[in-house]
């Protein structure tokens, strides 16, 4: 079994609803980062010398490789990634490999047989 690593970048308003809509998708699980800070292409502005900016966090999900297109579309959907700039991005890599997660291949390959 192959996994792609889904690493998303989210406004922390919005975490629980990635997390919930990921995991109708096809993710067992994540790890949140939570207090990430970062800047796109217009930089934050400041107010008094203090900057403005959005608490963000930053969400792994190790997904098997057929359902990481999926999970992805729906990161973005959920997060409003294309409504505005600077709501969040998300991106996957291949993973060449992986420990620990032996107990969640079982499921994994009946849900993806299910849905090739």
């Amino acid at each position: 079994m192959h996994f792609k690593l889904i690493i998303a970048l989210v406004n922390d308003d919005v975490t629980n609803d990635v997390l919930a809509a990921s995991r109708t998708a096809g993710a067992t699980g994540a790890t949140v980062i939570n207090h990430a800070r970062g800047e796109g292409i217009k930089t934050t502005k400041t107010f008094f010398g203090l900057t403005l900016e959005t608490q963000r966090d930053v969400l792994l999900l190790l997904v098997e490789e057929h359902l990481s297109r999926d999970v992805l579309e729906v990161i973005s959907k959920v997060g409003k990634f294309d409504n505005s700039p600077g709501t969040g991005i998300a991106f996957q890599i291949n993973v060449e490999d992986a420990v620990g997660v032996s107990h969640q291949i079982q499921q994994l390959s009946e849900t993806v047989e299910e849905r090739l």
